[in-house]
């Protein structure tokens, strides 16, 4: 019994080991209303055997209740899970399904079609390797094909595979295949897509979805299945590498790691690289992981790195090559999409995040929005739900970002509420811009840091205070108050940027985020000595920040 124990346990690890190896293929189905996007992806499930037997006896009673397929099981009712959706017969939500097959796992971002649904179709978007861009055999190439394949282009896909549906409608008939890829690649050149797929489905009926037609003989290509298994996604090592540093690591005394996924590139044991945006510069002592240390990284690994120099870093810094000329920036063209239901104005004060590091700033710029029908560029002083512009930003901080057709990870972007911490945009980095002076950026809306300044009488900064007692917190504070100024004091980051942005002299306990840092340790800007008496401590801090001319 325990060596059949041992052989049963043998086989699990054997399966999952192979499992876990197996490419990750992240992709998108989209195309215009009632396409078929959820019976296409119900087909894949359905026919790679990936479905359960009680989930497909569910489908079954569902399909007499709600379905659309008559007699047969609509496939569709796998993926549209809302309620609305099915009583609609439309996707509403971003639906994810997981399946796999003997070549590959992949992760499926079924995404709807209506133009008001546009930001989900972006969020589905923006991880996605390939897209399935679905269209009708009957329709051709509609509105909502051009709108979606616009954004397709927009985000930077590369693979794409134009699946032509419901070819049973048109009894398969090869003239109208042809006149639709006719159709679709003249559309395509418009946005230079280029790594195109054509395939004859209908996935009703499973013709080419799964395997091959016997209704289209004179299709000799794949099938969808064998294009999904096959594409070469060429997630390429050789890409510029950076590292986002997502958390510090201090288990003990004698460790200090920077924990992070590579966003690109790769990483030795040795190699030196530069801390932006403080450029600091040190070697790769050692890359750690759970399953022990490695001499070479790549993205998108999970690591630990170590470094040969106790030099200063926090979360959202980047490492980069140490002969990589990048330089962190403030101000960058972006195409955005807007997805808040409030209107966006220029001047208007916004939380910008990309990989680990976020800023405040705000669109000083909307040079055009786009018309994403015709993809035609039309002027524009705001922007509404689902709209797509080009805008400048400016941050009130530098972080490293590329551009993203270069490197989509440290490229794209989402734009936060600062009061209810919702995501309002997605963006995308054109290219870097010269900053420019607040006083230059109209707005009708916006107070910015110079006028607050000036009511208040004093500039407003973080100032991180490490190690110090509350005791010396609260009198420096009390101190400040008296001088006239606005002091609070603070434990989160968060919180210490939105009093910063409102005036405030802020007394942060941490370091992460502070225009300068005093404290006991050798990395502090202004070095203090905790062991003095509490008034004593307070005093030279005081004297630090009014010789620096900070207050």
């Amino acid at each position: 019994m325990s060596h059949q124990s041992s052989l049963i346990a043998s086989d699990i690890n054997a399966y999952l080991e192979q499992h876990e190896n197996k490419e990750l293929l992240r992709f998108i189905t989209c195309g215009s209303v009632d396409d078929g996007k959820s019976t296409l992806i119900g087909r894949l499930l359905h026919d790679s055997k990936m479905i359960y037997e009680d989930q497909l006896a569910a489908i079954n009673k569902e399909s007499k209740r709600v379905g659309t397929t008559g007699d047969q099981p609509d496939l569709a009712l796998l993926v549209d899970g809302l309620q609305a959706e099915r009583e609609q017969g439309i996707t509403i939500d971003v639906a994810y399904r997981y399946f796999s097959t003997a070549k590959r796992k992949f992760i499926i971002a079924d995404t709807p079609g209506h133009e008001q649904y546009t930001r989900n179709m972006a969020t589905g978007a923006s991880t996605a390797d390939l897209a399935i861009i679905l269209v009708d055999a009957r329709y051709g190439v509609q509105t909502q094909t051009r709108r979606h394949s616009y954004i397709v282009s927009l985000l930077g896909i590369k693979h794409i595979v134009v699946a032509i549906n419901k070819m049973d409608l048109v009894e398969f008939d090869q003239n109208r295949f042809n006149e639709i890829q006719a159709e679709y690649l003249a559309l395509a050149d418009k946005l230079g897509l280029s790594d195109i797929h054509f395939c004859p489905i209908s996935a009703l009926q499973g013709d080419n979805v799964v395997d091959p037609s016997i209704n289209t003989p004179w299709y000799s290509g794949p099938t969808l299945m064998e294009l999904l298994e096959d594409v070469d996604t060429g997630r390429a090592t050789s890409e510029a590498f950076r590292y986002p540093v997502q958390y510090v690591s201090r288990p003990n005394l004698n460790f200090r790691g920077y924990a992070g996924t590579i966003a690109s590139g790769s990483i030795e044991v040795g190699q030196e690289v530069k801390v932006l945006p403080s450029n600091k510069q040190s070697k790769v002592k050692s890359i750690v992981t759970m399953d022990g240390n490695l001499e070479r990284a790549f993205a998108p690994m999970a690591v630990t790195l170590t470094l040969e120099d106790e030099i200063d870093i926090s979360r959202g810094d980047t490492l980069v090559l140490a002969n990589d000329e990048v330089e962190p920036i403030n101000a960058f063209r972006a195409k955005l999409i807007w997805m808040d239901q409030s209107p966006l104005k220029v001047g208007n004060n916004l939380l910008i995040k990309t990989t680990a590091a976020k800023s405040s700033g705000r669109v000083t710029d909307i040079h055009f929005k786009v018309d994403v029908n015709s993809q035609e560029a039309l002027p524009a002083d705001s922007l509404t739900l689902n709209e797509i512009a080009e805008v400048s930003l400016q941050l009130d901080r530098a972080i490293q970002m590329d551009p993203y057709l270069e490197n989509g990870s440290t490229g794209s972007f989402v734009v936060i509420d600062r009061l209810t911490n919702r995501t309002i945009a997605a963006g995308m980095m054109v290219d870097a811009e010269q900053p420019i002076e607040n006083n230059e950026i109209h707005s009708e809306t916006v107070v910015d840091a110079s006028l607050r300044a000036r009511r208040l009488g004093h500039n407003a900064l973080i100032v991180g205070l490490p190690n110090v007692t509350n005791s010396v917190l609260f009198t420096l504070e009390k101190r400040l108050f008296d001088r006239g100024l606005l002091p609070a004091v603070s434990s989160r980051l968060d919180d210490a940027v939105l009093l910063k942005e409102a005036g405030l002299v802020v007394l942060s306990t941490i370091e992460d985020g502070s225009d300068i840092v005093i404290g006991p340790h050798a990395n502090a800007e202004v070095y203090l000595d905790i062991t003095l008496p509490t008034e004593k401590q307070v005093d030279l801090i005081l004297q630090s920040l009014t010789e620096l001319k900070l207050l």
